[in-house]
């Protein structure tokens, strides 16, 4: 385990031994970041006025628009997008600070020479004397916030903990956290339905038939996550909306419809429903197969793209992301008859 990861585990465990959290959710200064005489945990949630919020690491995220469901998941970035691997924040008030270092420094666990270096810089002067208690309401003291997933990069936040004044920007060069990060951070919260697709014939199709697809235009609406530091008064809204069905049919024995297998979203829907009299017609949306499935089935497979964008405190109008896709898997079973009446 790299060393890094070492030192933050030892220190959150010392930490909570000692009753105090290592980082705090954001609300108003005078009591704490987290509002209370008390470091609250580091995740917590509420419910207020009908609106369901998380809060992580000083973050708070409002997931009451975003999609639920037992096959819902998480979309995937396109591209070489990935998601911010750590950054600084607010994370104690002073007098917060210095209860959780002392904490740590009684417990004797993180060992004399750095307790000291901890010493000297926060308490006798070099650069910080006593906590900053004299600026009790005035700032924050900031610190790194890893990504929980551990991407590539995510022990590189690995300067000390350090105070910013308020209204005051941070030190340049650092992954702070602003607006356009926590867009990111709420992009990696979006989940969207899942894309099982209704098919025409339903119980299992024909060779040579073509076969209707489409997808519940009431679930595959927009969904959004806003994630806001209160403390900073800043926040981002991020919003996907779906803007595609890519059909693979689980074979190269098979035609789809378009031919590029990639369904538009036209009004509110993806697809069009079959209806009793169509089956001459062909389908806006669908595959047709051309050798059976035999014994077995095919699994096709339904990839929906969503079309990320997002706002923020501070900003004119919308920003994109990159689009992501979120997919699944079903069999489809093929035989060998190449009429039907439906």
């Amino acid at each position: 385990m790299p060393a890094v990861k070492k030192r933050f585990l030892a220190l959150t465990a010392t930490a909570a031994m000692a009753g105090v959290a290592l980082s705090t959710t954001p609300a108003t200064a005078e009591k704490g970041i987290g509002g209370g005489t008390e470091a609250p945990p580091v995740v917590s949630g509420s419910q207020e006025g009908g609106t369901l919020t998380a809060t992580a690491g000083g973050i708070s995220y409002d997931e009451s628009k975003n999609g639920s469901g037992p096959r819902s998941g998480t979309i995937a970035p396109t591209g070489d997008y990935s998601p911010p691997p750590c950054w600084y924040g607010p994370a104690y008030t002073p007098a917060q600070f210095k209860k959780e270092r002392e904490a740590v420094w009684a417990v004797d666990s993180t060992g004399h020479s750095w307790d000291l270096e901890q010493r000297k810089r926060y308490v006798e002067g070099g650069p910080y004397k006593n906590f900053n208690l004299d600026k009790a309401g005035k700032g924050y003291w900031w610190t790194g916030f890893p990504n929980k997933t551990y991407p590539p990069g995510w022990d590189k936040c690995n300067k000390e903990t350090f105070w910013v004044d308020e209204n005051e920007p941070p030190p340049a060069g650092l992954p702070t956290i602003d607006p356009e990060l926590l867009a990111k951070l709420a992009y990696a919260r979006i989940r969207v339905p899942g894309t099982k697709v209704s098919l025409a014939p339903k119980a299992g199709t024909k060779v040579n038939l073509p076969t209707w697809a489409w997808l519940d235009g009431t679930e595959f609406k927009p969904v959004s996550v806003t994630a806001r530091v209160q403390v900073l008064n800043i926040q981002a809204t991020t919003t996907a909306e779906p803007v595609s069905l890519r059909i693979d049919p689980g074979t190269p024995d098979a035609e789809t419809y378009p031919a590029s297998g990639v369904c538009d979203l036209v009004g509110n829907r993806i697809g069009t429903p079959y209806a009793k009299g169509r089956a001459e017609e062909t389908p806006p949306c669908g595959v047709k197969y051309l050798r059976s499935s035999g014994d077995g089935s095919y699994p096709l497979k339904a990839t929906v793209t969503w079309k990320i964008r997002w706002t923020g405190t501070g900003m004119d109008g919308e920003r994109p992301l990159p689009d992501g896709e979120f997919g699944a898997e079903q069999d489809v079973v093929v035989q060998e008859i190449q009429s039907v009446n439906r």
